[in-house]
């Protein structure tokens, strides 16, 4: 397909705004839709871009624009195609960067919606290619063609597939990756590479399924030692879409059991020790032991609710365990693994070195996540859970350690992070008791004294070198906390009370 075919699609009813005969001949080879201003390092060569332009206001310089274009220069994007929904109507400056650039731009009218765009590309590509000439020598032959639709009605496994899929290329090294860089298949003889390094391949490499969340992508690649037709490489790449909806299917049916035993550790009341029988049915149903040990984690979801998917991908790294996951009450997700077969010891380890690929998906938000200790029974589920809701709660609070396990709050500081900022807020106020108010100047004088005594351990002399005040004013200063707040700071408790107090506004 190719761009000046989209002007003839009625259905669409795109505007064409700027780009000549030898830009609209370019051939197609994919969609992505971004609202990024730099959204260089997700596209790939030939695609078209779709874009709301939500990234541009009418405040913004010329610049915005003109940036926004090179990157879709630089990346060798076939066309864009701008959205008149946000601004009513397609920028002039943004025509003027195109036209500077070199890049054929579209305008998309507000009836006619991003997806039905990116169906129509696809659709058409797969018609093009069923409509080939039978002596088409870039396509895969009818012969191999029937042969993956019936290893793929007979549930072969991805390896399988892919040898045979690429067996007239002489079965060069080929991979199907997914998009944090995990291994799905690869053919006989292909080097295994670490997750790092095939998630460095995903740029040159080519999108399975394009409707797939960002954590739940796949894409073939193909080493750029051998020369494969791109239609060949599409047809390859449908036949692994249809096996990835497979393996959704499959995972669908399997939510029902995960939802049953999630909802067991999430009950309210005294915990599962008092229904050992129904846990370990659901243990059993959802294929995991009735003995530990295991380890909870719990996952924010992101504006889209890509939580479970997100929760998936990253479990799927960490090798010799069992597991199974779905959404907590609350906009939240949760996993249980099974560590019979592997060491406890190697999953947080595991899970943080991998958390930051995450990120790389896409146009994703790198999400938090929280990680409980060692439950070593069933009925300790319960309090599993319970850890690494918290510690989900420390993570998000710290903005800094996206993934936080419960044995990572050792300081006074990460373990109130988990505490819910309702009670965070009630807790200072009532603990400070007028000094809470930090609208009085001598509230604040006093606050910022006390915060400097604690952090001086309580010494008079370095903390009026700090403050730079005299001693005495330091001793008066420190009476008027007391006073106010009814703490007596030669108690150690009341010292911590008010520390904790101080961590918690």
């Amino acid at each position: 397909m190719h761009v000046e075919d989209l002007l003839r699609l009625e259905s669409l009813d795109l505007t064409l705004l700027w780009g000549g005969p030898p830009l609209l001949a370019r051939e197609i080879s994919g969609v992505t839709a971004t609202d990024l201003e730099d959204p260089g390092r997700f596209l790939q060569r030939g695609e078209i871009v779709l874009s709301g332009l939500v990234w541009w206001s009418a405040a913004d310089e010329e610049g915005t624009a003109d940036r926004f274009v090179a990157a879709l220069r630089d990346a060798g994007a076939a066309a864009l195609l701008a959205g008149e929904e946000t601004h009513g109507t397609v920028p002039e400056v943004l025509v003027d960067a195109c036209r500077r650039h070199g890049i054929a731009l579209f305008s998309v009218p507000v009836h006619t919606s991003f997806r039905a765009i990116t169906d129509t590309v696809y659709l058409r590509q797969w018609g093009d290619l069923s409509r080939r000439p039978a002596a088409d020598p870039y396509a895969l032959p009818e012969n191999v063609r029937g042969e993956l639709s019936r290893l793929l009605a007979d549930g072969a496994d991805p390896d399988t597939l892919l040898a045979r899929a690429v067996d007239r290329l002489g079965t060069p090294p080929c991979y199907v990756l997914s998009a944090t860089g995990r291994t799905i298949a690869r053919t006989p003889g292909a080097p295994a590479p670490s997750a790092a390094e095939a998630a460095g391949r995903l740029k040159a490499a080519l999108r399975v399924d394009p409707d797939a969340s960002p954590y739940g992508q796949w894409f073939l690649h193909l080493p750029g030692t051998v020369e494969v037709p791109p239609r060949m490489l599409h047809e390859i790449a449908e036949v692994f879409a249809q096996y990835r909806q497979g393996v959704l299917r499959r995972e669908a049916a399997g939510r029902g059991p995960a939802t049953e035993l999630l909802g067991l550790l999430d009950a309210p009341g005294p915990g599962s020790g008092a229904r050992p029988a129904p846990l370990a049915a659901a243990l059993r149903a959802c294929g995991l032991p009735d003995h530990g040990p295991y380890m909870v984690v719990t996952l924010s979801l992101d504006a889209a609710g890509h939580g479970v998917e997100a929760l998936e991908e990253a479990v799927r790294h960490v090798a010799g365990h069992r597991s199974v996951m779905g959404s907590l009450a609350g906009g939240r997700a949760a996993a249980v693994i099974a560590t019979d077969s592997g060491s406890p010891e190697d999953v947080v380890p595991a899970l943080k070195e991998l958390w930051p690929t995450l990120h790389a998906c896409d146009e994703a938000v790198l999400p938090y996540g929280g990680i409980s200790t060692t439950a070593v029974t069933p009925t300790e589920l319960n309090g599993a859970l319970v850890q690494a809701r918290y510690a989900l709660t420390a993570a998000e609070r710290a903005g800094s350690a996206n993934l936080t396990a419960i044995d990572d709050l050792t300081t006074l500081d990460a373990l109130l992070a988990g505490v819910p900022t309702d009670v965070r807020t009630a807790f200072g106020i009532h603990a400070l008791g007028p000094l809470a108010d930090a609208t009085n100047p001598s509230h604040r004088m006093l606050l910022e004294t006390l915060d400097t005594f604690l952090a001086h351990n309580g010494s008079w002399a370095r903390t009026a070198e700090a403050l730079h005040l005299h001693v005495n004013t330091v001793h008066y200063r420190i009476q008027r906390v007391e006073l106010l707040t009814g703490r007596d700071l030669a108690r150690l408790d009341h010292k911590l009370d008010l520390k904790a107090a101080l961590l918690c506004r």
